[in-house]
This record gives C-alpha cells, sequence and structure tokens, in this order.
C-alpha cells in the first residue's frame, strides 16, 4: 500500500510539472495533465493515505463530544459535595 501511494504520488507530480514545462502550442494537452495530476494528488492519494495512517482507530476518539471536553478541560464528572 506505501508504495502505490508513492507510485501515485511521484506519477501525479510528474504529470504536473510535465503539464508546466508543454510549450504553449499544446496548451490543451498542458492543463489535461496538470489537472490529471492534481485529480490523482487529491482523489486518490490523499484518501488511500488517509485509509491507511487511520486504520486500527477509533473515530469517536477524535470527535468533540461532552465527555471529550471535559477530559480536556481536565474536569471530572463527579458532583460537589455538598449536593
Amino acid at each position: 500500500m506505501k508504495y502505490l501511494i508513492t507510485l501515485i504520488l511521484l506519477a501525479s507530480f510528474g504529470a504536473i510539472i510535465y503539464g508546466f514545462t508543454i510549450k504553449e502550442d499544446a496548451i490543451i494537452l498542458a492543463n489535461k495533465c496538470i489537472g490529471f495530476g492534481t485529480a490523482g494528488i487529491f482523489l486518490v492519494a490523499m484518501p488511500l493515505f488517509l485509509l491507511k495512517v487511520s486504520k486500527g482507530k477509533n473515530v469517536k476518539d477524535y470527535m468533540l463530544t461532552e465527555e471529550n471536553i471535559k477530559k480536556m478541560q481536565g474536569k471530572d464528572n463527579e458532583t460537589p459535595e455538598n449536593q
């Protein structure tokens, strides 16, 4: 998975660089190369990377709930002694 993501990323950067180096007579091809390279990075490589990194993690730990807010503030769920 790591090598697939790296290959897609390098191919996308290569397409973007190639699109910027094409002469002005092939401007349509240049725009397509830049577009496909950008789409490859953000629509293919980024989601694959996020799936790889987040495997085995609990999404609920990262959600902003009342319980997690109290944990961040250092407050316990205990009631005061005089009530």
